[in-house]
């Protein structure tokens, strides 16, 4: 099979005979008036071929418009009502990817139906097409009775504030979302909604909230609404205003919080004072966080020693990145000697240490929390554990 049209199996397994996804396709083209997208049709011909089907498990049809490996026709909401239509009857598809795609508020009104009339899908992928605020008022209203989606990516689709409420309120509904990413969706001032939406909310695992330009009341608002919540454990705050003055709040939540196992700050600017901050959050007292990049935060010797230190002492915190930072020999030594002596292990970091003329250096790594969040690669192993490490870590992030 071209892994192109790679299938991902599920092992939910679903009690019904599958049909002929891709002559259901043609029909249903005939029907509309529509001309085919060839690209559509192929992945669903390969999904009819498929063993996975005949063995009616799960299966995510994967239908990005980045793929460089074949040609690729775009979806378009023409393309999206028509594979609505088809997939009403297709109870064994339980993930639909259609990231890098040319959808507008128009195509995810179809969508937003499928939702509503669906009970099999577990796994959407919209990231980085073009759907506006509407488009989110569609899906957030489409999950307010919608009961078995589970992970759901609006990534890079400017929805803009009022598409972020529309989502924190969702939010204050559902109660079977497990994982939401709103990043890079020009949201500025929506953090402190869905803070409140976290106060009560008991189903959400993993949130992704990077490029919300957070600053300092933002921070405070999430910290204190984590005192409450008992469910998230993944934290995605990269790309924001994260200042060392704000990452007291996040210190003094890793001294109660026993839920977070996955904090990311990478690309903010915490400093020295914000390293030490949470470095003694994690010597003295928290013993849940497996996972925490800091990468490019301007932290130098000081605060990168501490958090070193911290891990000496902290058992638990397994994989930490600190690449981008201002490295002297200090840290060069002290990562070094992490690693050597096994408590640091190499695929859980983004250095490497080596020497020169009697002096340690530390070399980049292609690790991280998510290297591929924003894509996959085209040829090797896709579930790269080093460079998705949160993949590994817990169970909270079954698809890219």
């Amino acid at each position: 099979m071209n892994p192109a049209y790679r299938i991902s199996i599920k092992s939910r397994h679903v009690m019904s005979v599958p049909p002929d996804l891709r002559q259901q396709y043609l029909q249903t083209c005939q029907n509309l008036s529509q001309p085919e997208n060839h690209f559509v049709a192929r992945v669903l011909q390969e999904a009819d071929e498929s063993d996975n089907i005949r063995q009616a498990k799960g299966i995510t049809l994967k239908i990005a418009g980045n793929n460089r490996l074949v040609p690729v026709q775009r979806v378009t909401d023409e393309d999206v009502q028509v594979l609505a239509s088809v997939l009403c009857t297709a109870v064994f598809v339980t993930g639909l990817d259609l990231r890098y795609n040319i959808l507008t508020d128009v195509g995810v009104r179809h969508v937003a139906t499928f939702l509503q009339e669906n009970s099999t899908l577990r796994y959407l992928n919209l990231m980085f097409n073009d759907i506006g605020t509407s488009g989110a008022e569609l899906i957030a209203n489409a999950l307010h009775s919608n009961e078995t989606l589970l992970h759901l990516r609006m990534t890079g689709n400017k929805i803009g504030n009022k598409g972020g409420m529309y989502f924190a309120s969702m939010l204050q509904v559902n109660c079977t979302l497990e994982k939401l990413d709103l990043g890079d969706c020009d949201l500025e001032e929506t953090t402190v909604h869905i803070a409140l939406m976290l106060k009560n909310n008991s189903s959400l695992v993993e949130l992704h909230l990077c490029k919300h330009e957070i600053r300092s009341l933002g921070v405070k608002r999430l910290c204190e609404a984590l005192y409450e919540n008992c469910s998230l454990r993944y934290l995605d705050l990269s790309c924001n205003k994260i200042t060392r003055d704000d990452v007291k709040f996040l210190g003094e939540l890793l001294k109660q919080n026993q839920t977070l196992e996955i904090l990311d700050l990478n690309s903010n600017r915490i400093e020295d004072d914000g390293a030490i901050y949470l470095s003694e959050a994690l010597a003295l007292y928290n013993r849940t966080l497996k996972a925490l990049s800091v990468v490019s935060n301007n932290i130098r010797g000081k605060g990168l020693v501490a958090l070193s230190q911290s891990m000496k002492i902290n058992m638990e915190l397994s994989y930490i990145y600190i690449w981008g930072n201002n490295f002297d020999e200090a840290v060069s030594t002290a990562f070094s000697e992490l690693i050597q002596a096994g408590r640091l292990k190499p695929n859980c970091t983004d250095v490497e240490p080596y020497e020169v003329d009697g002096h340690v250096h530390l070399a980049e790594l292609s690790h991280g929390l998510k290297k591929h969040y924003y894509w996959t690669p085209s040829y090797g192993e896709v579930n790269n554990t080093a460079a998705n490490a949160s993949l590994a870590i817990a169970a909270v992030s079954q698809y890219f």
